[in-house]
């Protein structure tokens, strides 16, 4: 089965306390199963990067292994994401 957007929207922000997450397609080299992702959450603060990428990826679990090949992720705080948003 293939996930829409709004499926692996759904994973994260089921996954991830109070995120709200943003998918969308990316354009790849050979091909447009490359995906963008944009998530903010309060879970994310006092995190590093690399945690924080995790968490997104717990959230999706096995499908980031089956149906996402190729996932580029930006992760915000609602502080951050204000400051970002400008």
């Amino acid at each position: 089965m293939e996930l829409s957007l709004e499926d692996i929207e759904a994973l994260i922000e089921d996954g991830i306390e109070d995120a709200e997450a943003d998918v969308f397609r990316t354009r790849g080299p050979h091909d447009d199963d490359h995906l963008g992702a944009t998530v903010v959450s309060p879970a994310f603060d006092g995190l590093s990067l690399v945690q924080q990428h995790q968490l997104v990826y717990d959230a999706l679990g096995e499908h980031m292994t089956t149906d996402i090949h190729a996932l580029e992720l930006s992760t915000y705080t609602p502080e951050e994401y204000e400051e970002h948003a400008g």
